[in-house]
Parts: C-alpha cells; sequence; structure tokens
C-alpha cells in the first residue's frame, strides 16, 4: 500500500519518526560496518536516542563504535543507572559498568552471534534484559576456525554453516571443557545483573538446519548449568508465522499457530508460582490465537517484573532480533503507559525510541523481513490496540496492595471520580491532592495525597452520600466493564493538625503533599489507554507514509480489509472513531 494522498501534515516528531522508518526499511544497520553509506543518518538516530534516554535517566555507555563487542548491537549500549525523574527513589542499579564490560566480554562467545545478555530496561532496579539463545558447538569453534576465515570475518554465518552437532562434540572431553568455561562466564554476566528469570521464545529445544543442531538453550543443556535460575519455556511463533498475518489482511484475530509441525518440540513449561495470580488456563495454549497468546504472554512478564523480590529478567529467542525486540518493545511501552518508566517522553518521543533502540540498533533485519511478507514489526505496534486495558497494568496489582482500611476499591474509585478535578479541599467529607514532582507532565510519581474518612462512622456516613450522588450511580455503572484504581504506593500517616480542616482528627492521611491536583500527571486506566492509542496512531500515519501495507488480494466482494480501513482512518482520511 503506497503513502496514502491527503496525510495531514507531519509535525517535527513525526518527521523524526519518518526518517527513522524510511532508513530502517532501505539497509541494514550493523556496528562494524561504521553505519554503512548512510553513516550521518545513523549518527543522529543514535544521538537521539541517547537524549531520549538522558530525559529521565542517569546511564553510563558501552561502546562498541566497529562492532568490536557485537556486530549488530548499537554502538552506543545504554546502561541505565538510575531514573532521574525520581531522585529519591531508593531504586538505582548497582551495576558497575567496567565490570560489566569486562563480563560481557568473556560471556559473549556463549550466545548466538555474540548476542550477549544486555540490560535494556531499568524498572524498580530491576534489569529487563534481552540477548540471543545459547551457541551451539559448532558456532563456538567456527567462529575462530573454519566459518570465520571463509567468510572473510564476518559473524553473520555463525548460526549458519555447522559441520558437528553437539550430540557428536559431547564425545570429546574438550569440548565440555569450552561448554564450561563460556557458559561460566554467561552465568557470571546474569548473576551479576541480577537476573533470576529467563523466558525463552522458541518453540525449539534446539534449532535446527540440514539436520543438524544450530544452536542450543538453557532449558536443554545437559550439564544442568542454569538449574538455579527460573526457566521459563514461553513457545511462540518465529517471523515466518507472520507472512500468515499479513496474507490475512493483518489480522491476528483467528491466527493460530500449527504446534504439530516436525520442528516443534519445545513445550510450555513455567513454574505454578508464577501462574497463580493470572487467570490463564496455560493448558490451553495450543488453542491460542495470535492475539490470546501474546496478550497472556505480556501478562506473565509484567507479572514477573512486578514481583516483590530484586531479581531481573532475560528474554531471548533464537537469534534476538524479532520475537525478543517485540516483547521488549511491548514491555518498555506498556510501562511507560503506565508511567512507571521513561516518564516525560511524549508518545511521539516513546515511540521514537522503541523504534530506534530496541528494533533498528539492535539489528532487526527488517529489509529481509519485507520482502519476505514477514511483519512482526508492524504487528508489535497495531498490537497496542489489545493491551490498552488495565489488566495489562503494572500499577494494578500494587493500587490493589494499597486500599486504606475499611474501603473496598469501588468506594475509593467513587471518591477520586466525584470531585475530580478540584485544587483545594474537596468538600467537607474528603480531599483530594496530588503533588508536582522533577518528572515532567504526563508522569505519576505515586506522590498522591488523599484524605477520606478514618473513623467507621465517618466511612458510613461517606458511604450513604455517595450512594445517593448521581454521578457516583452513573459511575458506578459505567465501571463494570472496566475498573478506574486510585493512585499506587500510599502509606498512613498521622492526620494533620492544621486548623483549615475542621475534620482533621477523622482522616487519614495518605501520603504527603499539598492539595492541589494537576490531572495530568495521574495515570488512569483511561488514561493508559489513550497514551497507547496515540503511540499506535503515531506510528500507523508515519509508517505509511513511509513503508505502507502490502496489500493482498481483494476478496471476491472488493470490500477493503479491516485493517487497510483502520489505516486509512489512522492517516486522517476518514474518521478516526474506531481507531
Amino acid at each position: 500500500m503506497a503513502a496514502a494522498r491527503g496525510c495531514p501534515p507531519a509535525g517535527p516528531g513525526d518527521r523524526g519518526l519518518a526518517e527513522l522508518l524510511l532508513e530502517f526499511s532501505r539497509a541494514q544497520y550493523r556496528a562494524k560496518d561504521g553505519g554503512g553509506a548512510a553513516a550521518n543518518k545513523v549518527e543522529r538516530i543514535e544521538r537521539r536516542c541517547l537524549e531520549l534516554f538522558g530525559r529521565d535517566y542517569r546511564y553510563s555507555i558501552i561502546h562498541n563504535a566497529h562492532g568490536e563487542v557485537c556486530a549488530h548491537y548499537p554502538r552506543h549500549i545504554v546502561i541505565m543507572e538510575r531514573d532521574n525523574a525520581a531522585p529519591t527513589e531508593p531504586f538505582e542499579s548497582t551495576v558497575q559498568v567496567g565490570k560489566l564490560q569486562d563480563l560481557i566480554n568473556r560471556s559473549k562467545m556463549a550466545r548466538c552471534r555474540g548476542r550477549f545478555v544486555c540490560p535494556v530496561i531499568l524498572y524498580k532496579g530491576k534489569h529487563i534484559c534481552r540477548s540471543a539463545t545459547l551457541a551451539g558447538w559448532g558456532e563456538l569453534y567456527g567462529r575462530t576456525g573454519y566459518n570465520y576465515i571463509f567468510s572473510g570475518g564476518s559473524d553473520d554465518a555463525w548460526a549458519d554453516a555447522e559441520d558437528i552437532s553437539e550430540e557428536d562434540s559431547a564425545l570429546r572431553n574438550a569440548d565440555s571443557q569450552l561448554f564450561d568455561k563460556v557458559r561460566g562466564h554467561d552465568i557470571k554476566l546474569l548473576r551479576y545483573l541480577s537476573v533470576r528469570y529467563i523466558c525463552d521464545l522458541m518453540v525449539e529445544n534446539k534449532k535446527v538446519k540440514f539436520g543438524l543442531n544450530v544452536t542450543s538453550s538453557e532449558k536443554v543443556d545437559k550439564a544442568q548449568r542454569y538449574a538455579d535460575f527460573t526457566l521459563l519455556s514461553i513457545p511462540y511463533p518465529g517471523c515466518e508465522f507472520f507472512k500468515e498475518y499479513k496474507d490475512r489482511d493483518y489480522t491476528a484475530e483467528g491466527l493460530i499457530f500449527n504446534w504439530k509441525q516436525d520442528y516443534v518440540d519445545a513445550p510450555l513449561s513455567i513454574p505454578a508460582s508464577l501462574t497463580q495470580s493470572l487467570s490463564i488456563d496455560w493448558s490451553e495454549y495450543q488453542s491460542w490465537d495470535l492475539v490470546q497468546q501474546t496478550q497472556n504472554y505480556l501478562k506473565l512478564l509484567i507479572s514477573i517484573i512486578n514481583s516483590d523480590d530484586d531479581s531481573g529478567l532475560l528474554v531471548h529467542c533464537i537469534s534476538g532480533w524479532d520475537r525478543t525486540p517485540l516483547f521488549i518493545s511491548l514491555l518498555r511501552l506498556s510501562l511507560w503507559a503506565d508511567g512507571l518508566i521513561h516518564a516525560s517522553l511524549e508518545p511521539s518521543e516513546i515511540l521514537y525510541l522503541t523504534v530506534a533502540y530496541d528494533w533498528f540498533l539492535f539489528g532487526h533485519m527488517l529489509v529481509d523481513r519485507l520482502n519476505k511478507g514477514e511483519e512482526i514489526f508492524f504487528f508489535c505496534f497495531n498490537f497496542l490496540k489489545h493491551i490498552t486495558s488495565e489488566e495489562f497494568s503494572a500499577l494494578k496489582s500494587q493500587r490493589r496492595k494499597s486500599l486504606p482500611p475499611g474501603f473496598t476499591l469501588e468506594e475509593i474509585c467513587m471518591l477520586k471520580q466525584r470531585d475530580r478535578g478540584s485544587t483545594t479541599s474537596l468538600s467537607s467529607d474528603f480531599s483530594l491532592g496530588m503533588e508536582s514532582s522533577p518528572g515532567a507532565a504526563g508522569s505519576f510519581t505515586y506522590e498522591a495525597v488523599e484524605l477520606m474518612p478514618a473513623g467507621a462512622q465517618a466511612q458510613a456516613a461517606w458511604r450513604k452520600s455517595c450512594a445517593s450522588s448521581p454521578q457516583a450511580v452513573l459511575w458506578s455503572r459505567a465501571q463494570q466493564s472496566e475498573d478506574r484504581l486510585p493512585s499506587a504506593g500510599m502509606v498512613e500517616v498521622k492526620s494533620s493538625s492544621s486548623s483549615s480542616s475542621t475534620h482533621s482528627d477523622n482522616f487519614l492521611r495518605i501520603g504527603s503533599s499539598p492539595l492541589e491536583v494537576p490531572r495530568s500527571r495521574l495515570v488512569s486506566a483511561s488514561d493508559r489507554e489513550s497514551r497507547l492509542e496515540e503511540v499506535r496512531s503515531a506510528f500507523l500515519a508515519s509508517y505509511s507514509r513511509t513503508i505502507g501495507l502490502k496489500a493482498v488480494p481483494p476478496s471476491p466482494s472488493g470490500a477493503i480489509g479491516g485493517l487497510l480501513e483502520q489505516f486509512v482512518r489512522g492517516v486522517g482520511l476518514r474518521g478516526s472513531s474506531t481507531l
């Protein structure tokens, strides 16, 4: 589908994204090429990413100027250390970049194509990491032997030209020692990053080509070197499956992967302790369509990173440049929509960052994927419409844990809704306020102030008044399909002794701040939805101006496909009521 005529004029953010998408669709990024013929454009993209990271985080850089660390990782690998927007926040990375770089240099041979475990998101002091899967025997030897010499020093053939399987190599004692060494370094790196959970998206136990085992994975390591980690096998279709998505007019609903194919031998395996809080029947995973499967996997990942421990997470597929960026990007956007990371970035800015950093600079082969019709990249951003509800919010469990005693969740929500927008004492019954913070507008800092009746009699009177309120009744009906939850991070402290409130002895003060409510700082369920929809709409508009969708053969009725219809609306040619 060519760029649509009549598109609204692009703003500065849109132009930057359009330039990025054009570059992405024309040439394959490789750090070892120094950016190639488009070095200046790549350098602008890199600078923009660093500027966007710097808005909210203190970070260090691991330099990879000529691909000496990894040929298809960014030339400036960002290691986030602390959130600038919350200087009093206790969550901070303990990683020292010098030691980290040494561990990376020692461990990178352990993983396919040298794509080592790399932290890419910092959330509550935890590192969310990405990588490729474990390298097999042939790659470890081929890297400095036959493959390296006869590929002219290129590492692109590492995982494609194996002569000896890992099973054959087990006959040699030296091979076992080699695996002990390189995988031992990989384990040290994982432990240094405090990674406990490893989520493997491969549908195979080992990648097989031409009857040979090309790569391995932690779940089938014969020596059980990774037994101390929590291993999750969550098989997810590879990029080839997304040609079917494109051929079905970019419709993921009803699209189910064929789990009976010969090469599919990795069953879903998740520790029961990680599934108890999720109302998901995991035994039905082979019957899920692409929408439900992606939704459930994302819920699982959010649940893991939102747990009470300090452990980090690693997500990987085979090479780590198709399925891996899909889930890393969805995680980044979902946490951003909740106001939990990248708090100062606007929708156009977080979109630019995740496209540039998570996809382009980490080596997604968009040119090749577009030529083959394997449009996993487009699927990622169009899929945002399926995760706008609060069931995907990392704030949900935090909010439920934070309810004050004596009140139900629905009552707190009615309190918030009833007097939303006031900037002073809201009534004789309660007050609601929020403190401005160093973060930019649109972020949520958990420094909410809410005053509510503390005594049993006061609570009963409040409930009675709310029950008779037409606004409360209407709100209650509207919320049957969607919860609007109160702010998180609430703690009980002593009530104010100020004489300005005649009911101060009967109130709990939750948090500590002036009575001011700048609504733009509160990320509610509806805010999350609008933020993600704005990201998706911006992506669709820029994508239509640059790459466009490949039209599928028309149906007998000649009707335009559902997504193409949305696409036309997305660029402003028709009303966007259903976007």
